[in-house]
């Protein structure tokens, strides 16, 4: 944990508790009525970092468009035919943002955001927890960011300054509705609950500006990668959970998928900047924008998919598809939208004739924007001393976006759905496995991209389809093989064995394979940081105090 040197000056009462990260200094009341998890300091910090990155793009654009403006009014100035007019003297002003975290809790992630992003201009903190208000007022004037007189010599006749964290109480959602309105919506949007952010979504897509980032957590992957409870994860999310080894990538796209038809609803679309499944739960960075245009193309951003039940092998089943017609004239072009075609697989597997499930529908475009994780990658490679958690940061955002340095390639997480590990593909070959240079090497020997998954230790991701990654294990058998007689001949495994492999697989060493970045020491998954971690027990209301102190 990254704190300062010297012990902040701070009277702790008795039954508090000290807690420092980074900069900040918070004190935590008895019984839990202000939620704080230490284990979510690897959250704060890549939400600190991201945000940051992202307030500095946002800055660089309003700076590009006010000089296109400005060069704009100068042009017209001088073709007028009248006196010229001179151009404005003042320079662009960094453009700060507002930040509305939703349910705030201690106030940590707020007084964080205020005292370490440079270009924000206050936060928004909210819960609809009296304790937690009470918690966060405290916890904000001992951080020195309440509202404080601009002349310490004439405190009489000096102006007060607004404080940099704004406490409010009152209900997270009522909040955002309240800043739908062009004029009064905000920069950023932060959703950290406890659960599901499913119930905050609509009002939060709403009230975020255009181009603004929205941030989302959901820890409730027992909605949304099991099967659980798939009539849950329906109502919440809008679609059913994945059952099969990459379901937390599916828990990824199914909170996608909410989000984009949230803002769909409102003419508005979004651009996922980075999504990541972390530990017990998903975090979510994505900007949203308005256009009618653009909101036509979520259609053929969402699709169902059929799982095997057997071999997971999985097949898409888009919702609609989009042509372009491009004008040989003028260049303009128009976008066509129909309904997909389908089914676009039988009623058993193709692979090893077992029963197939439906998932979905869920987010089938782009998560992560690398552009965007390099720059972040960049900012925290520059300051790890200001992150407790930056070795794992790098470690999480490089797999995002794989740097292999020693061949100067640079790697990004494939933009194709869905991952797979050797050792479950050779599971339903009952064969000995393969290891993960083999099985890479074996895909780009055959014509076909790959990249790590962020998501599992020991993935691939590829551009091939399960058949061809079926065909490297065929040819794998062939030297490694299966003793038929421990196998039914009514088993899954029976039927996959029981095809060739239309092509010779080559498992020698290639040289752009991403299973070199594991030279690189990154720590990319988390270890036990304390005994029984996990999402920790909720905090409680706070009513009842509150009650005590109005008799």
């Amino acid at each position: 944990m990254a704190t300062e040197s010297a012990e902040p000056a701070i009277t702790v009462p008795e039954g508090y508790t000290l807690h420092s990260e980074n900069t900040s200094h918070i004190l935590l009341p008895p019984g839990n009525q202000a939620f704080l998890n230490p284990v979510q300091e690897f959250n704060r910090d890549l939400s600190v970092a991201c945000i940051r990155t992202w307030s500095e793009v946002l800055n660089e654009e309003k700076e590009k468009k006010w000089r296109q403006n400005q060069e704009r009014r100068a042009k017209k100035a001088q073709s007028g035919g009248g006196p010229k007019t001179k151009r404005a003297k003042s320079e662009y002003q960094p453009y700060k943002s507002v930040i509305l975290e939703a349910l705030s809790a201690t106030g940590l992630r707020s007084i964080r955001y205020a005292k370490e992003i440079p270009l924000v201009k206050y936060v928004i903190a909210n819960d609809l927890s009296f304790s937690a208000v009470e918690a966060m007022r405290h916890n904000i004037e001992i951080n020195g960011l309440g509202e404080t007189s601009s002349d310490t010599q004439k405190p009489e006749g000096s102006k007060r300054v607004a404080a940099k964290v704004r406490v409010n109480e009152g209900d997270a959602c009522a909040l955002m509705y309240n800043h739908r309105s062009e004029r009064d919506r905000v920069d950023v949007v932060d959703l950290d609950p406890y659960g599901t952010a499913s119930p905050f979504i609509d009002a939060a897509v709403q009230c975020v500006s255009d181009g603004g980032l929205l941030c989302v957590t959901c820890t409730d992957l027992s909605v949304l990668a099991t099967v659980n409870y798939p009539e849950k994860c329906f109502s919440n999310y809008g679609g059913v959970p994945v059952k099969a080894e990459y379901c937390h990538e599916g828990a990824l796209r199914l909170v996608l998928h909410t989000i984009s038809t949230s803002a769909a609803r409102y003419g508005r679309y979004i651009q996922p900047l980075l999504s990541l499944s972390i530990d017990f739960y998903v975090r979510v960075f994505v900007r949203v924008y308005s256009s009618a245009n653009e909101v036509k193309k979520a259609i053929s951003k969402t699709s169902t998919y059929y799982i095997c039940s057997g071999c997971q092998s999985f097949y898409s089943q888009p919702l609609g598809r989009m042509t372009e017609n491009v004008h040989e004239a003028t260049g303009n072009v128009n976008y066509h939208f129909k309904a997909h075609t389908g089914p676009a697989v039988p009623n058993k597997c193709p692979e090893c004739n077992s029963a197939l499930h439906i998932a979905g529908p869920m987010w089938s475009g782009s998560i992560h924007d690398p552009v965007f994780i390099s720059k972040v990658l960049e900012h925290v490679e520059g300051n790890e001393d200001k992150y407790g958690t930056s070795t794992r940061m790098k470690g999480m955002l490089t797999v995002a976006k794989e740097v292999v340095a020693f061949v100067v390639i640079w790697y990004s997480e494939l933009d194709v759905p869905f991952y797979f590990t050797p050792a479950k593909i050779a599971g339903s070959f009952h064969c000995i496995c393969p290891n993960l240079d083999e099985v890479a090497s074996a895909l780009l020997h055959a014509g076909h991209e790959i990249s790590r998954s962020h998501a599992c230790a020991g993935s691939l991701k590829t551009t091939a389809s399960r058949v061809d990654i079926h065909d490297i294990f065929r040819s794998w058998i062939k030297t490694h093989p299966v003793r038929m007689d421990k196998v039914s001949p009514t088993s899954p495994t029976f039927q996959l064995l029981s095809k060739e492999a239309r092509t010779e697989a080559n498992f020698e060493h290639h040289s752009k394979s991403v299973t070199a970045s594991s030279k690189v020491k990154l720590v990319r998954y988390q270890t036990n940081p304390t005994p029984n971690w996990g999402p920790g027990k909720k905090a409680g209301s706070g009513k009842r105090k509150r009650e005590e102190e109005n008799q």
